[in-house]
């Protein structure tokens, strides 16, 4: 599995024309460097979250990106999602590989090599580390260090980074080996959402065996 790139996580969103449009923006600057696009709202029902996650879903599938769903394994199969995104408290790894067979499985490891290991015996896609730095979205998450990105290329799956990354100390996580860079409020908090898009995409045209 190939996952390079900039991997955007929606913000708590509760106006979904806001929200689509933001995604059509970041998709219109920046689509061919989107790793992935993580629907995350923690603020919404259920029913906001089905209806958004089903306009994104055909936002993303229209952009060539895949769409990943936070938590909820319903939810992912319900939209026709591309896959998951499961953190330590969401369920059961390997009842939700079984029910998205053939789909993408990604899983938070936090800091922990030991729940990396379970995370790819359970048959994950990917994993996340972090917070690798302070983050806004969950200030009181636990710290990654950027060692784990080396350590964790062993599990032969792309690794991903989260927490507080912006495009001033990204290089400092690609440095240290991680594949994508899970953004949230660096990318959809910015004045103007197309030039950070655009700002992260330069990080990875950039790297070794970049291709436009």
């Amino acid at each position: 599995m190939r996952l390079r790139g900039l991997y955007a996580i929606t913000p708590d969103e509760t106006d979904s024309s806001r929200l689509e449009q933001s995604v059509r923006t970041l998709f219109a600057a920046a689509a061919s460097k989107c790793a992935a696009l993580q629907y995350r709202n923690k603020s919404a029902g259920d029913a906001m979250r089905s209806e958004q996650a089903r306009s994104l879903a055909a936002l993303a599938r229209s952009s060539g990106v895949p769409f990943i769903v936070n938590d909820d394994v319903r939810l992912a199969i319900h939209v026709g999602a591309d896959g998951v995104h499961l953190g330590r408290d969401d369920g059961d790894l390997d009842a939700a590989r079984a029910a998205m067979r053939g789909k993408l499985l990604g899983v938070s490891c936090y800091d922990s090599m030991a729940a990396a290991r379970s995370a790819v015996a359970a048959g994950a896609d990917y994993l996340a580390f972090g917070s690798v730095f302070p983050s806004a979205t969950k200030p009181g998450a636990v710290r990654a260090p950027l060692r784990l990105f080396e350590e964790a290329k062993v599990f032969g799956v792309p690794l991903v980074a989260i927490g507080g990354i912006t495009p001033q100390n990204a290089h400092e996580v690609l440095r240290a080996g991680a594949d994508a860079l899970a953004v949230i409020s660096a990318l959809f908090d910015a004045p103007d959402l197309a030039a950070k898009a655009r700002e992260f995409g330069r990080l990875f045209a950039s790297q070794p065996g970049a291709t436009e």
